[in-house]
């Protein structure tokens, strides 16, 4: 079995011990891992984090809690683009994670639709599918991602209604699932889970948050994705084997297929 964890944030500088997380994911069967830009600096960090590690690959964005950098961090995520843009050599897969954050008001919501818009239009020129962000802001968000025909894309930590699950496949995206299926105690997110189709499905850590059963209050790693896999193959009565196979010919189909 192997599996791979779509979204991540180890290269990240505070982050401790990465080599020795590399090693514990791989043992796992993670084989491997996206490193995810929410910033310019944290983008830069990823893509050359991702340029040490064979296994390892990056994605470059501007969150929408950081929305309000602007145009500056828009110009350094084109330059890292730029000089990455070689298929064969390249360690981007994607642009994000972007998108629209209603829950928190770290930027203002125009600031975060041109944010968003601006990086919807770097995926289209790079050719790349995008990694979204989307918290309390789907009325917002389907009219902007309705503009960019033939993006694709994946929603990271996806927890919100079967109305909006129904509308993102339809629109033929992913849905990255998480160490929340584990805890969460909303038995309409469970129930979401459990209808996710396999076709559709991603696995994904966020770490070092979100720290999925049975490691709670320790800090995530991409190793724990296994834990995910597990949960959703029990919560969709499918074997382990199954699960894998699905969820790596998805990563493989969007991410690193040029």
């Amino acid at each position: 079995m192997t599996l791979t964890d779509t979204h991540c944030h180890i290269h990240e500088a505070s982050y401790n011990d990465s080599e020795g997380v590399l090693s514990r994911a791989h043992e796992q069967g993670v084989d491997r891992l996206i490193c995810v830009g929410t910033d310019e600096i944290t983008s830069e960090e990823a893509v050359n984090f991702a340029k040490q590690h064979d296994n390892v690959w990056s994605s470059v964005g501007l969150h929408p809690h950081d929305a309000k950098t602007g145009l500056t961090a828009i110009k350094t995520l084109e330059s890292l683009l730029e000089t990455d843009k070689n298929p064969h050599v390249g360690k981007i897969v994607a642009v994000g994670e972007c998108g629209l954050d209603y829950f928190y008001s770290h930027s203002s919501k125009e600031t975060q639709v041109e944010m968003l818009e601006s990086q919807l239009e770097l995926a289209t020129r790079y050719d790349l599918p995008v990694i979204f962000h989307v918290r309390d802001a789907f009325d917002d968000f389907w009219p902007i991602f309705n503009q960019f025909k033939g993006v694709r894309g994946v929603l990271h930590s996806f927890t919100d209604t079967r109305e909006n699950l129904e509308k993102a496949l339809a629109a033929g995206l992913y849905i990255g699932v998480n160490g929340i299926s584990t805890f969460t105690k909303d038995e309409k997110q469970r129930d979401m889970f459990a209808s996710i189709p396999l076709e559709n499905l991603l696995l994904e850590t966020d770490s070092p948050f979100l720290t999925p059963v049975p490691h709670r209050g320790m800090v995530n790693e991409p190793a724990f994705v296994t834990h995910i896999a597990h949960y959703i193959a029990n919560l969709q009565a499918i074997n382990l084997e199954e699960l894998s196979r699905a969820t790596e010919r998805n990563a493989t189909t969007l991410f690193f297929k040029n």
